[in-house]
C-alpha cells in the first residue's frame, strides 16, 4: 500500500510570470492573513480575496502603463478643480473575516483630510472613495469591493471603460462619476490612454492638461 504525503510549497516559491492569474479555492481568512504577509509588500502581484476564494495576478507592461496614467489623470483633473486628495497606491484593504483587495491606485478625496499622514490603516478608517483597476474582470475583485464599501470604482479593461457606484451594497454602471460630474471621464480616460500608446504617457498627459479649460 502506497502512502500520499502532500507536498506543501510557500506561496511566495510559486514562480508567476507576467499576466499570470492565479485562483486558489477554499482558502480561510487566517491563511489568508498568513499569505499576504508572506508575500510582503515589495512584490509585484496582486490579490484579491472574497468568501475563501484567493486570486493572486502578476500584471503585464499592458496592464501597468494604463494603470499609472489613468492614476495621473485624476490628480490632473482634483488639481484643475482645487480639490484635495491623498493617494494611497495600492495599499491592502480589508473587511475582516470577508474580503481584502489590492486596487492599482485609489483615492481619499471626500475623506482626505483625516487619511493625511495616516501610516498605517485602522479598523475604523473608511475606504477609500475612488479605487481604480485595469484589465480586471473578475467577479470576485467586484464582490470584495462591495464587501469593503468602496462608493466608487474604475475599471479599465482593454480599451473598455467603465464606472461603478455602490448603491444599496451592490455596484451599478454609470455614465457620469461623482468626483468629477460635469465632464465626460469616459472619454477622457479612453482617449488619453489610446493617445500614450502613440506618443507615451507624458505627452498624451501634457495634451490632457493643454485641453483642460475647455473641459472644467
Amino acid at each position: 500500500m502506497t502512502n500520499t504525503i502532500p507536498v506543501v510549497k510557500p506561496i511566495s516559491k510559486i514562480h508567476l510570470a507576467p499576466g499570470s492569474l492565479v485562483t486558489i479555492y477554499d482558502v480561510t481568512w487566517e491563511e489568508f492573513e498568513s499569505i499576504l504577509q508572506e508575500l510582503g509588500n515589495k512584490r509585484a502581484a496582486r490579490v484579491a480575496y472574497n468568501q475563501g476564494t484567493l486570486e493572486i495576478m502578476v500584471p503585464l507592461p499592458e496592464h501597468e502603463i494604463p494603470r499609472d496614467l489613468i492614476s495621473d489623470i485624476v490628480k490632473t483633473l482634483l488639481r484643475a478643480k482645487k480639490i484635495k486628495y491623498q493617494p494611497f497606491g495600492s495599499t491592502t484593504f480589508k473587511r475582516e473575516g470577508l474580503s481584502g483587495v489590492e486596487p492599482d491606485a485609489c483615492f481619499y478625496i471626500k475623506n482626505c483630510q483625516m487619511m493625511i499622514g495616516r501610516r498605517r490603516l485602522q479598523a475604523d478608517d473608511p475606504p477609500p472613495d475612488l479605487a481604480i483597476e485595469t484589465d480586471v474582470t473578475s467577479k470576485t475583485t467586484l464582490d470584495a469591493y462591495e464587501a469593503i464599501g468602496v462608493p466608487e470604482l474604475w475599471i479599465y479593461d482593454g480599451g473598455n471603460f467603465t464606472i461603478y457606484l455602490l448603491q444599496d451594497n451592490k455596484y451599478i454602471k454609470s455614465n457620469i462619476s461623482p468626483n468629477f460630474p460635469e465632464i465626460n471621464i469616459s472619454q477622457i480616460i479612453t482617449t488619453t490612454v489610446e493617445r500614450s500608446w502613440v506618443v507615451g504617457n507624458l505627452q498624451a498627459l501634457e495634451e490632457l492638461e493643454g485641453s483642460l479649460e475647455k473641459l472644467i
